[in-house]
């Protein structure tokens, strides 16, 4: 999960100062300094955030401001559906949807988050594919498009099945918003950009702040005694028991949206047959793999032992065969579930649910058996 950044190197977000202050552990991340947990630990700020309400920091997240040079959020649209297999066109104003920059070979190249804003978009990428996400943005809507890389905001989420209650104090208009939802709204008198989503499974918000104000925004949350603040630990534990992909993980260049079992990303508009189908890059391929089938495909694991089966782990028919039929992209203890889970790649003839793996952990075979996802259901406010 953490990355080996040379440490002079890494960049601080906003709320440095507040994480050393609640006694946040630093490890280098995408980087960044950030908390991997708080003194609460691991497993206690995993089960809060299940429970009540936790406030985590994703500021070292990459914010984009996407205008059209003709002043139509449809023109932008139209532009962004170039560069992704969604249908951006057909987002309307207020709404969020999530999409994947793809390449040539159909690979993803990034995982983000659109909204349209009513007069222009704005999109949400990885902290460690920003840069990129950025050059390739010029590279391909320059000509139509205005993009502004919005440094100087934070970015933090509320997340938790009493996040709203907890905003409400805060933005009258957060209990009115459904999954999904998004756009500019006041958050304790500043001017935030406010989606019901999040990384968790949980119900709860993301909510992008001027970063002068980040600190107060987060202290005023923070003050509720139902929020804990959550470290990147409980970040990855949760987002794996909701089945959520982890970019350079669970998905890469490498990997097409149909392999990852991201289909339902990818509306009919934008497949074979549909109102706008292709027109982005990987088409070909990634349309191939939706009317034919693609060999291999993410799936869930759920071990029958208490050993949690990690990333890199290579999975197998059989407890005796020599030939790894797949691998595990992510993996860890379910603290929800009290076992462990995991994620990997296996042959599409292997993946349906109740199918009998095995995992090789130091040097002995595990069993495994393919879950559906997610592990822990979702909250989501529909």
């Amino acid at each position: 999960m953490l990355a080996c950044d040379d440490k002079n190197s890494l960049r601080r977000t906003p709320l440095y100062g507040l994480h050393v202050s609640l006694g946040g552990k630093m490890v280098p991340f995408a980087g960044y300094e950030m908390p991997v947990q708080y003194p609460a630990g691991v497993l206690k700020e995993h089960l809060h955030t299940r429970s009540s309400a936790g406030l985590f920091d994703v500021s070292h997240m990459g914010q984009i401001a996407l205008r059209s040079k003709s002043g139509t959020v449809e023109d932008a649209a139209r532009a962004l559906e170039r560069l992704v297999p969604q249908d951006i066109v057909a987002l309307a104003p207020g709404r969020q949807r999530y999409a994947q920059f793809t390449n040539a070979d159909g690979g993803i190249l990034d995982d983000l988050m659109v909204a349209n804003f009513g007069n222009h978009l704005f999109l949400v990428v990885n902290a460690a594919c920003k840069a990129e996400d950025e050059a390739h943005l010029r590279a391909h809507l320059t000509e139509g498009c205005i993009i502004d890389s919005l440094t100087e905001r934070a970015l933090i989420a509320l997340q938790g099945p009493k996040a709203e209650a907890v905003l409400a104090k805060l933005c009258a208009e957060a209990p009115s918003m459904k999954f999904m939802d998004a756009g500019p709204r006041k958050v304790d008198g500043i001017d935030c950009f406010v989606s019901r989503s999040g990384y968790t499974g949980e119900d709860g918000y993301e909510i992008s702040v001027p970063a002068a104000d980040a600190e107060r925004l987060a202290k005023a949350l923070l003050a509720n005694s139902e929020v804990l603040p959550i470290g990147l630990g409980a970040r990855d534990s949760l987002r794996l028991e909701a089945g959520l992909c982890l970019y350079g993980h669970d998905i890469d260049t490498a990997t097409t949206p149909v392999e990852a079992a991201l289909e339902w990303s990818v509306q009919k508009s934008r497949r074979t047959g549909g109102a706008r189908a292709g027109g982005f890059p990987g088409a070909q391929k990634i349309l191939a793999h939706f009317d034919q089938g693609a060999s291999r495909r993410r799936v869930g694991l759920r071990a029958e032992g208490r050993a949690p089966v990690r990333e890199g782990a290579l999975l197998f028919a059989d407890a005796t065969t020599t030939e790894a039929v797949g691998t595990v992209t992510s993996g860890g203890f379910g603290p929800s579930l009290n076992a462990p889970v995991a994620m990997g790649y296996v042959p599409t003839a292997q993946s349906a649910l109740g199918t009998k793996l095995f995992a090789e952990v130091r040097g002995q075979r595990l069993p495994l058996t393919v879950a559906a996802m997610p592990f822990v259901k979702n909250t989501y406010k529909r």
